[in-house]
């Protein structure tokens, strides 16, 4: 079977809050199209996109998923993503890759956090986006109220082209205002069901002739010649409107709102025909970005181009291994095409082609510009990769992976457990974007960096179930430091002579403050050979190891000039040994009168909330000995800044999330050092390790 054209593709992302409906109203759309004989339940873990074990026992979706269909000869690649906040990576990433965003809004819940999350990553993207009110036959179901919401959330450009017939149990059908026609359907015998036209309901003519007024003139309004014509009272038939009204979808001006139900499959035939109708093809869509040489540039969905993939999503299997999910960006794919990845500079041959739908993948023979292939074991191409010919190593622009936003120390739970528990971390690393690993030498921590709590217990899971790694989770140790607030000076004495070779050193140090963030600073005042040159190393030396033992309160010291101006020495039993040590024992009897001063990390936040909420963030920050930097307005959103202590941030990304009903996002970075208040440095003292 020939490969299809670009124009006949459709690539369509599912986004929205979590439960608002898209894994149910991707099955009826696959259900509606024939690909499937029988729709799946979220609830009995049956469907197609959510297919993995964590997903299926969790009812939600952990990452995205591509479902396939067909309309008339056109293929639509439904993507169906997560809605949850702890994984908006991959719904990123799928909005990277796709033509259009379907914003899916439950006519129960109206618009949440994701919902505008969503709809603010497909403004950034430039992308075209609809909007489909979903359980429209749920109890205390509310079209009007959901598209106030909407209109209120997403301001102008928000259009009805559908409105229901019915409400709650009573939604039986869908007005199509671009031709006044009703859909009516007999969900009686449950979906699939198909729609029979007829005229608007006696009922509704007069507010659906006033809606459909207001849609025909804000479809015209951008197009003089229908605008004219409109003006003189000629009928614009729904032909050139669907025409215009497709040209504003792909340039962002116009929001269509449609409306269904995914449960009982009403008005689920007729979204699958406005996907068609409305969605750009890649042809026409927005260009994938590529950087060679510094220089930004587009790339069209040419079947006859050069060929170019970039890697969007990795899925791991414990028996088949990895599977690559690519996006064709240019060119035609065909089986055993050789292509490099210019971040690893290395080749990788493209043997085997397949269609994925879930976890099913059906092998093909090519694969055209616009489509998405499924490739097994690629060596090293991991999401976000660019797969691209030798002699043209461009790089596609691809997502950037959510931040981490709440850090995780693991522990193996036993020695069999410790000899896995890396390798198996970096397979799971390469299948989630979103999940950092990192190793705290000071500490003796594994740290997983996570987006949030869910994250984290799939994460768990996951290393459980496929690699069979069991950890027990730990708080992240602070980086506590210590520093001095004054000068002061020691002499180190260690001395063990008991006949034969024996150990002698005698150092003098001065010890003084330095400026927060100088680090370290040493000094040879040495005069007369009091301290042979050859042993002012090992003094240093000494000096550096006390610093990373501890002082007084038992953290690493920073901020320290030392002075070494007097010692003595022994012909015999002095050596380098020797000096270490006295230079240890003097550092921590000098800084000991030093004035010792506790230092915690200060991590600068930047806090992005709703206005309404600045008031609460503000005031949880304040709880958090935060000291507020500053404000600034964007949009609808305030972004605050401030410094707070990094060991009040453990929790911050529940607890912000709790605050906020997942509005607000922080991101977070270490800024400085600063002394810790003096009524929690007791309680914050540990033990300083013995010397040697």
């Amino acid at each position: 079977m020939a490969p299809l054209a670009p124009s006949e593709i459709r690539n369509v992302a599912l986004v929205g809050h979590h439960a608002a409906g898209k894994t149910t109203l991707a099955e009826a759309l696959l259900l509606s199209t024939g690909v499937l004989s029988r729709q799946g339940s979220v609830e009995k873990g049956t469907t197609v996109c959510d297919f993995e074990p964590e997903e299926i026992s969790r009812q939600l979706s952990i990452s995205f998923a591509i479902a396939p269909c067909s309309v008339d000869g056109v293929k639509i690649n439904l993507l169906d993503t997560p809605g949850y906040a702890d994984f908006a990576t991959d719904m990123r990433d799928a909005l990277s890759v796709a033509d259009l965003a379907v914003v899916v809004v439950s006519a129960t819940d109206g618009v949440q956090a994701q919902t505008e999350d969503a709809w603010r990553a497909a403004a950034d993207l430039g992308m075209a986006r609809i909007v489909v009110i979903d359980k429209l036959d749920r109890e205390r179901a509310d079209f009007d109220r959901t598209l106030a919401e909407v209109r209120a959330a997403f301001g102008a450009g928000v259009a009805p082209v559908e409105l229901p017939i019915g409400a709650e149990s009573g939604f039986r059908g869908v007005i199509d205002l671009l031709d006044d026609r009703a859909t009516l359907y007999d969900t009686a015998s449950g979906p699939p069901v198909r729609g029979v036209d007829g005229p608007v309901p006696e009922d509704l003519e007069v507010a659906e002739h006033a809606v459909h007024e207001q849609l025909v003139e804000g479809i015209v309004v951008g197009d003089d010649e229908l605008m004219a014509r409109y003006l003189e009272g000629e009928p614009i038939d729904r032909a050139e409107l669907q025409s215009s009204l497709a040209s504003g979808v792909a340039s962002g001006a116009v929001f269509p709102v449609l409306c269904c139900s995914g449960t009982t499959g009403v008005g689920v035939d007729r979204l699958a025909r406005l996907l068609v109708e409305l969605c750009p093809s890649p042809d026409r869509s927005r260009r994938a970005q590529v950087v060679a040489g510094g220089t930004t540039a587009e790339v069209a969905a040419d079947p006859s181009g050069p060929p170019l993939v970039v890697v969007c999503k990795t899925l791991s299997d414990q028996h088949a291994g990895r599977l690559s999910l690519c996006k064709v960006l240019s060119g035609t794919l065909k089986p055993d095409t050789v292509l490099t990845n210019p971040r690893t500079h290395a080749d990788e041959r493209l043997h085997v082609l397949s269609s994925l739908r879930g976890h099913d993948a059906t092998p093909v023979d090519a694969v055209v510009a616009g489509d998405f292939v499924a490739i097994p074991r690629l060596a090293g191409s991991l999401t976000g990769d660019t797969l691209a010919p030798k002699d043209k190593p461009v790089t596609v622009v691809f997502s950037a992976a959510e931040a981490p936003a709440l850090a995780v120390a693991v522990a193996p739970a036993s020695r069999a457990d410790e000899d896995k528990l890396m390798s198996a971390l970096q397979r799971l690393c390469e299948e989630d974007r979103s999940l950092t690993v990192s190793r705290n030498d000071e500490a003796h921590q594994t740290v997983l960096g996570v987006s949030g709590e869910v994250h984290l217990a799939v994460t768990l899971e996951r290393l459980s179930r496929k690699f069979g790694v069991t950890v027990e989770r730990q708080e992240v140790a602070i980086p506590y430091r210590e520093t001095i607030s004054k000068p002061a000076a020691a002499e180190g004495k260690h001395k063990k002579q008991s006949g034969g070779h024996g150990q002698f050193g005698v150092c003098h140090l001065r010890v003084e403050p330095l400026g927060r963030g100088e680090g370290f600073q040493f000094h040879d005042e040495v005069v007369g050979g009091a301290i042979p040159r050859q042993y002012i190393p090992a003094v240093e030396k000494g000096v550096i190891e006390a610093m990373a033992r501890g002082g007084a309160y038992g953290y690493p010291e920073v901020d320290v000039s030392v002075t070494v101006d007097d010692g003595k020495y022994h012909s015999v039993d002095s050596s380098e040994l020797s000096f270490k040590t006295a230079a240890m024992l003097a550092f921590r009897e000098a800084v000991a009168h030093a004035g010792p001063v506790l230092l915690e990390p200060v991590s600068k936040v930047v806090v992005t909330v709703p206005a309404e909420l600045q008031g609460d963030v503000l005031g949880d920050l304040n709880s958090r000995r935060g000291r507020i930097v500053g404000t600034e307005a964007t949009d609808s959103l305030q972004e605050v800044t401030a410094m707070v202590p990094t060991a009040e941030l453990a929790r911050y990304a529940v607890d912000l999330r709790a605050l906020t009903g997942g509005r607000g996002r922080f991101r977070a970075e270490h800024d400085h050092y600063d002394p810790v208040p003096e009524h929690l440095v007791a309680s914050l003292a540990r033990s300083v390790p013995a010397e040697p």
